[in-house]
């Protein structure tokens, strides 16, 4: 994980404002791919649970497009800083 990285994350939690829910699925499916976390041994959510649901979708689109470990970090460092300036920052 590279330092970049780990200040988006943490960035993240600082945003003035609360990103959209299109944005939020992003960030997560990309955060558990930089992560290394493997969607293969995850539970899939609940037939009820839509949030859940959602945010599995997202994260399993992103590993069918076959998103690297590198790619998300990358991504997702790029995402904060445009949420940064899209929605102000707390930092």
């Amino acid at each position: 994980m590279t330092t970049s990285f780990q200040k988006a994350a943490t960035d993240v939690k600082n945003l003035n404002s609360q990103p959209s829910n299109d944005e939020l699925l992003e960030l997560y499916g990309l955060y558990k791919i930089a992560n290394g976390e493997n969607i293969e041994n995850a539970d899939k959510p609940g037939m009820f649970d839509l949030k859940g649901k959602a945010k599995y979708n997202q994260w399993q689109k992103f590993v069918s497009e076959g998103v690297t470990k590198a790619d998300a970090e990358k991504k997702y460092v790029e995402l904060v800083g445009s949420l940064k300036q899209k929605y102000g920052f707390k930092g």
